[in-house]
This record gives C-alpha cells, structure tokens and sequence, in this order.
C-alpha cells in the first residue's frame, strides 16, 4: 500500500459492495487491481480460487498475471483467474457445453472461417461482393452482442437488407451447430444466455466466484455487461475500473453508456476518481482535459501530473501530405541528432493506416528506421492455419472448414468433383465430412482411385488423432508433420529455399508453444491446449516485445494503452480527425474521446500536424483545421508554418551538415 496514492489505497481497502474506479489515462489502475488482488487473498481471506479479474487483451491479462504474481505466489495464488473476457467464456463454455448443446471438442472459428461461410451461405441466393459479406459478418456480429437471435432478427428485421441478413444469420447459426463449432461472439453471447435462461447453472458460477475484478469496463458491450451482472448476482461484490473518456469502440459494440447504467442498476456503487497521472507533464494533461470536456459528462475528472509543466504544444502546419511526412522524418532526425534521444522514444500516430505511405517512404529515404503496428499475425500465416486446421480436426471431427483447409495440403490427388460429391452425401446423411468418408453407403456415390484417396486419408487421419489424443501428443504431432511431408510441401510451395525454411520454423515454434502450455499446465489435454491457441489467435496478432531502436507508427485506436517520451499526431484536419463519417453520423464525442487518448500518449513532448492542401481520388483540395486544434488552450500551444512556409533550401542545408557533424563527433 505504501507506493499508492490515498485514492487508489481506497479503491484497494473498499470490499464491502459494488466499486467503480474512474481511473483516468496514466493513473495507475493496474496497480489498483493487482493490489487489490493481494488485498482480497492475504488481508480479507478470500481464496484465490474464487476471485476473477478479467480484461479485453491478452497482452494485458499477461501484464495483469506477472505483477499479480509479483505480489502474491505459491499455494496463496492457486486458483487464480486472470484472463480475457473471451477466455473466461471459453472456460465456461468447455465446462458447460452441453447446456447449450454442443459436444466436447468443439471448434472456434475464426474471421477467416466465419467470412468463408457466410460467401457460401449468400453465394446460394445470389453472387456476393466483398463488402456484402463484411457487412452480414459485422451485422450478425452486431446481434450476438446484443444478444438477438435469429428468431429474433428476422422477427424484428427493418427492410429487405436486413431481412435477408436475419435468414443469412439463421442458416449460419444452424451451420455452426451442425459444425460443433462456435465464433468469436459466441464465446460471450452463449455463456450470458446460459446464465440469464438456467438458473442452477448461474448459481453454481456465482457460488464459484465471491469476488469479480473487471479492467476497462468502458469496453463492455451489452452482453459483457449482463455477463458481469449474472456472475456477481446478489452479492455484488465487485470492482470496475474504466473510463469513459477513453472509450474509442462503438464501432465495435462499446457502450461507454454501461458506466452511466452501473449506477442505476447498483444504487449503491461506490465511486473512486484516480485523476493523479504518472505519465505525462502538466501542460499535456491540461491540454488533454480541455479537449475532453467538450464532451459532455455524467462524471467529471481533471488528470494533474507532478512531473512539471513541460514544453508546449507544437502544431505544425505543412504544405501537403509530402511536406507533413517530410517535416516529421525531420523532426525525428534531428532531435536523434542534436538531442541524442533513441529513435524508440517516438511514436506518430494517425487517424487511418493509408497516411503512413508517405511517412514510410520519407523514414526510409532518411534511413530512420521504424515499425508499423499491425503487421502480419503469426496465426494468420498459411503455414500456421495449415497445421492448425489439422489440429482443429483432431479434436474435432465435424469441422468441416478444417477438412476442406488439409484435404489436398498437401496435394492428395482429391479433386473439386470428388469433394462436390462428398459433401453431398455428407448432407444427405447428416453427418460431417470427415465421418462420410468412412461410411460404407459413400460407395455408392464415388467409386475407384477417388474413394481409395478418401479412405486412406480418412484411416490415416483416425490413427493420427489416436496418437495424438491417447499418447505422448508432440511427438504424434511431429510424426504427422513427417508422414505429409510438410516441409517438402512449404518448399514446392514457397518462393526460394530460404522462404520455405522460415516457414518450417514457425511451424516448429507452434509446436514448440503447445508444449510449453502442456508443461506448465499438466491438467490440461491437447484439446484444450489448441483451444486456447486459436482463441489466442482470435484475441491479438502476434504480439513480440520488440525493444530495437525504432520509431513506432499505429492508429490512434492501436495506440490505447500504450506511451512514449515523444509524440506526433498527424492530420489534424476535418474529415479526418475527425473522421467524416463521424462529422456526417454526428458522432463527434467518439472522435473527441479520440484525440484525447493520442494527446495523452505523450509523456514529455506532444506535436501535431496538419496540411493546408491535401489529395483525394487524384483530386486537391484545401481541408479546414480539425475542430480539435481550437479546443486546446491557446496559451499552451505555438504555432510553426501558419502561413503554409516551410524550410527554406539554406535551412535545410544547414541542418544537413548539422547531421553530418554529429555523425562524424559520434563516430570519433
């Protein structure tokens, strides 16, 4: 207790009913809930196995479980839950899946596999476009975190469009359940329908869990919000911790209005403000809280900081996109240089992933080297669904989209006309299209070499899984990779030798990880292993700790949660930040929350950019300053290149040999 402020120390002691800690950006909220996790075990006894503490990413659930174990270890911390939300629905899923009729085993589709059945799904009405299918995905997204049914949405559905959606969502929730499998929205929506429609199962999870712990709370959609009610029932013995001035996820289901509606439904809640920032200086934070209180409030907070006033705001105008890239490659050198601050130290966020071309090229053509978020996940690589989508169908059988993924990887002489007809059959029969391929009746339907190819698989595939399921699990599991010859397969399939070798090498390192979990977990099986691998793969791209010295480019939105000594914001401009969707829906306040968690990225210095020409579809235009720009104290804030100059040719020059002498005196 002695290294926090009086107010978390009170959001750590208050045990006694329902808690909502307002913790603003840098305050400290982690720290709150791991010490308040201690606090429970060691000083209120409550074992750890009945205490819960769950958030959004596995990135953070990690950070949560190292400082918690920190703190508390050994017999003291067996049992503990700290987990993703989505984790903790699988849990309850894999223990209560027949509740709500699926079999053990089942299978977790991911975007990929959800997006490929819903284009069959339509194909079967008419010919779809892309955006058709990312609309069905977003709408059926949409029901399931409201907790729609089919029934529901086609009872309830406005207009044509939706209507065909709501027979779309029905077919492919029949599929799912055909499939024994369940997405990504499932994980949340069936354990909050389970609990909310049988009552013995909701009082045996409550009597499970006698404290709950709840970290971005803002984030909550509908259905995580009635989860968290149902688990806590009566009790209510509870601690959130959220802010609404960081909620940045309508888009995808957030309802920062649940902060408002705990209240009402908790007439008793308790509410800590932690306003006291440990992150930024003064000026940023009064920057920050001038922005935000444009938005309007239920509760008001204003972050203050005891690391100095600091340097003001810079707001560079620029000439176009060019200039602006040019301008914050600049920026970033000759800081390095003259300052002799690391490259790792900056952070350039932005509104939309298409303005970091530019900068890219002008960081390259400056040799500054850099790394953009959200780069290719490791589960998305083909190599890894390969051997994944073997594994989904070792631990279940009826994953249709696992099977037509390895049939022919590698190539198994089975052809479109052979899986046409066998998935015909394995419809006529009601069964998957693993099973059919053993079926005595399929003789009926394919003769000769394809049949012979079928069953072989089929034998092969069955003694594999008895391998892998009743023996020593990795070295079946290495086996299989021997007996299909992958690593043959990935160089007939990649570019050079070299390609083909790294990719083995992610297949060893999958590998690898499922044996570490199995090691350190000896309770768990293969199954559930592989379980949480695809869930992990659902929840974050691969997420490497990547400490070289380089400059940080992301989205606004990727950059919650995250900070650095130096920050730029680019594109300050209407109809970008904020975005014209929001300025045409009138969702402005999201925006705003927005801005407000890139200004509060910044721990020492903050710049933001603007152009007063920008290009659109080959067209110029001259875009307004962001509404943003003038909600910021004007006394905190200096203006460079209002007029549109910049540089001159002697300046740049100048700085050029600058550069150079610094280089040359490093290297003495």
């Amino acid at each position: 207790m002695k290294d926090l402020n009086p107010r978390q120390q009170e959001a750590v002691r208050y045990i006694d009913g329902p808690l909502l800690v307002l913790a603003g950006a840098g305050s400290g909220k982690t720290s709150v809930i791991t010490r308040k996790i201690a606090h429970l075990v060691q000083k209120c006894g409550i074992p750890a196995n009945r205490i819960v503490a769950v958030t959004f990413t596995n990135k953070a659930s990690r950070e949560m479980k190292e400082r918690v174990g920190h703190l508390i270890s050994g017999a003291e911390a067996r049992g503990l839950t700290v987990s993703t939300f989505h984790n903790l629905g699988l849990n309850i899923l894999r223990k209560e899946h027949k509740s709500v009729g699926l079999k053990n085993g089942f299978s977790i589709f991911d975007d990929q596999d959800s997006r490929s059945l819903l284009t069959e799904l339509s194909h079967k009405e008419t010919a779809v476009a892309g955006e058709d299918v990312d609309y069905l995905r977003n709408k059926i997204s949409q029901w399931k975190n409201d907790l729609v049914t089919p029934s529901q949405a086609q009872s309830h559905a406005a207009g044509e469009e939706e209507m065909r959606a709501a027979h779309v969502y029905s077919a492919y929730d029949r599929c799912l359940r055909a499939y024994n499998a369940v997405d990504f929205d499932d994980l949340i929506s069936l354990p909050t329908l389970l609990f909310r429609d049988n009552e013995e199962v909701r009082e045996r999870w409550q009597h499970k869990i006698h404290y709950l712990l709840v970290d971005e709370y803002q984030d909550t959609n509908t259905s995580q919000y009635l989860l968290v009610r149902l688990l806590v029932g009566r009790r209510a013995r509870f601690t959130v911790v959220g802010d609404d001035d960081q909620s940045i996820y309508a888009w995808r289901g957030a309802r920062p209005e649940n902060l408002v509606q705990l209240a009402e439904d908790y007439p008793a809640l308790k509410v800590v403000k932690l306003e006291q920032n440990y992150r930024s200086t003064q000026r940023i934070l009064k920057a920050a809280n001038a922005v935000i209180d444009n938005n309007p409030h239920v509760f008001t907070k204003q972050l203050w900081s005891e690391h100095g006033f600091g340097e003001q705001i810079r707001i560079i105008r620029c000439l176009n996109e060019e200039s602006e890239a040019d301008r914050v490659a600049m920026e970033i050198m000759h800081q390095k240089m003259q300052k002799g601050r690391d490259f790792k130290d900056f952070a350039v966020l932005y509104r939309g992933n298409f303005q970091s071309r530019t900068l890219e090229i002008k960081l390259q053509a400056y040799q500054i080297p850099y790394k953009v978020s959200g780069g290719t996940s490791f589960f998305s690589r083909s190599e890894i669904k390969d051997v994944m989508a073997y594994l989904r169908l070792v631990i279940n059988p009826d994953d249709d989209n696992a099977f037509l993924r390895i049939i022919n990887t590698p190539r198994r002489e089975i052809g479109p006309s052979t899986l046409e007809k066998l998935a015909g059959y394995a419809q006529q029969r009601g069964v998957g299209l693993f099973a059919a391929c053993d079926e005595m009746g399929l003789e009926q339907t394919l003769t000769g070499r394809p049949l012979q190819n079928l069953q072989r698989f089929s034998r092969w595939l069955a003694e594999t899984t008895e391998r892998i399921q009743r023996t020593d699990a990795i070295p079946a599991i290495q086996q299989m990779l021997r007996d299909i010859d992958y690593q043959a397969w990935l160089l007939e399939q990649a570019p050079s030798a070299k390609a083909a070798e790294k990719r083995m090498e992610n297949v060893n390192q999958l590998v690898e990880s499922m044996e570490r979990m199995l090691g350190k977990q000896e309770e768990e099986d293969i199954a559930a292993v592989i379980g949480k691998l695809i869930l992990i793969d659902l929840l974050e791209q691969r997420d490497e700790e990547d400490a070289s010295d380089k400059v940080q480019l992301m989205t606004l939105h990727a950059s919650k949660g995250l900070e650095w000594p130096y920050v730029f914001i680019m594109g300050l401009e209407e109809e970008l930040l904020p975005h014209r969707n929001a300025i045409e829906e009138d969702t402005i306040e999201e925006e705003r929350r927005l801005m407000y968690v890139g200004i509060t990225r910044a721990q020492r210095e903050l710049t933001l950019s603007l152009t007063a020409k920008r290009k659109q579809y080959g067209e110029e235009f001259e875009p307004a300053p962001s509404r943003f720009l003038d909600e910021l104290p004007t006394d905190d804030v200096v203006w460079e290149g209002k007029g549109g100059e910049q540089r001159s040719v002697e300046q740049k020059k100048a700085l050029g040999r600058a550069y150079m002498a610094n280089i040359r005196s490093l290297l003495e």
